[in-house]
């Protein structure tokens, strides 16, 4: 497989990197050194990509995996307990409601915030199920729990 064939392919499903680099780091800088990973972790991986699943669902599980690496590598995994977020939220009046969204999927736990994630790109439980290692059973528990988590969080702002 070519570079031009991984730069259009890349090109073409650039929005899931986008996606979840501004939904798992916070500063710009985090946003612009996590994306740098997870170009530097395709381009090394793509030789490899067998062409056994879609490669929106072989760059996700890339994009997933290399983040959870760098959190536990960092240390960094920081979950912020309602009471915080909805503090510092109620004063932040001039966040748009996508910055909001993003926010509240920001105190979701890792697995959580990816079916979430997931299922907002219109993945089944299956198909997230096969890209994070767990059963579409427990894919749609935890699913549920994270929009109820979500609606909590939301619905006071």
């Amino acid at each position: 497989m070519s570079e031009k064939d991984f730069l259009a392919r890349l090109r073409e499903h650039q929005g899931i990197v986008y996606k979840l680099v501004h939904l798992y780091a916070d500063t710009e800088e985090d946003k612009k050194d996590l994306y740098q990973e997870i170009l530097l972790q395709a381009w090394k991986s793509y030789p490899g990509f067998r062409g056994e699943s879609k490669f929106s669902t072989w760059l996700y599980r890339l994009c997933l995996n290399t983040i959870f690496t760098l959190q536990k590598k960092v240390n960094r995994i920081e979950y912020t307990d309602t009471m915080q977020f909805e503090e510092s939220f109620a004063t932040e009046t001039h966040v748009n409601d996508s910055e909001r969204l993003y926010k509240a999927l920001r105190t979701l736990a890792e697995t959580e915030r990816a079916i979430v994630s997931l299922h907002l790109d219109g993945y089944s439980n299956p198909e997230i199920g096969t890209i994070l290692g767990i059963t579409p059973n427990l894919v749609g528990v935890k699913f549920y729990r994270a929009k109820q988590q979500l609606a909590s969080l939301l619905k006071n702002i």
